[in-house]
């Protein structure tokens, strides 16, 4: 099957200002991703999807092409779905037809190569249309409490909150790094939740999503304690 890559990196962020080439371990964040993209061999072309002039230049010094992002799809209310969808559909127009396609988050640098092969791997045609990188909860989920309409806290889930955690189901949760699917199936759908879906597991200490200033002190942290 032939793959593409889409590294959604926009100019704007509000919580961490430039997070996409925010610096880290010596290099603009976006670089990883990057890496990791071409380093997998997954993939026959990775693109950069940006609207802003300093993150396409990064990119290309990365050794990935660029995608002109329009406009209305930069925006903080544009969904990733759409920004996914669009590239597809600039891809089909200029004759580049593909079986299935990556969509790889640069606030994600802890993911490796390997990760993203293995993500691919669970990709069946017929049996698996979606895959995504995964973790598990640091606390347990189903103990979650939420405020009723006169402030006082109740359990999210009331039959399962005196449940010891060991008799619970296992639970996982997107880390927000790694996407992969049918190119065919994600138009029908237009999800990455599809219903054939796999999870690649991942550590919490390596599924760290940047998108504040904590997060990027931790995931700095805790890649130069894996690299000392």
């Amino acid at each position: 099957m032939r793959g593409v890559c889409i590294i959604p990196a926009r100019g704007g962020s509000k919580r961490l200002p430039r997070k996409n080439i925010a610096e880290f371990l010596g290099r603009p964040i976006l670089e990883h991703t990057v890496e990791a993209a071409r380093a997998s061999g997954v993939f026959g072309r990775v693109v950069v999807s940006t609207e802003d002039d300093e993150i396409r230049a990064v990119a290309q010094r990365a050794g990935a092409q660029v995608h002109e992002r329009a406009t209305a799809l930069a925006t903080d209310t544009a969904r990733l779905t759409d920004v996914c969808a669009d590239f597809l559909d600039e891809e089909d127009a200029a004759g580049r037809n593909w079986d299935f396609f990556g969509c790889l988050l640069a606030t994600a640098p802890m993911r490796s190569a390997d990760d993203v092969r293995r993500a691919h791997a669970l990709i069946e045609p017929g049996v698996c249309d979606f895959a995504m990188a995964v973790t598990t909860y640091p606390l347990p989920p189903l103990q979650a409490l939420r405020t009723n309409e006169s402030g006082f806290l109740r359990p999210m889930w009331p039959d399962w909150i005196d449940v010891q955690s060991q008799n619970t189901p296992a639970l996982f949760v997107d880390n927000g790094s790694t996407y992969i699917a049918l190119v065919s199936a994600f138009r029908k759908e237009r999800t990455f939740y599809g219903a054939r879906l796999r999870g690649h597991v991942m550590p919490r200490s390596r599924s760290i999503d940047i998108d504040e200033p904590y997060d990027l002190e931790l995931a700095r942290m805790l890649a130069q304690r894996r690299t000392s």
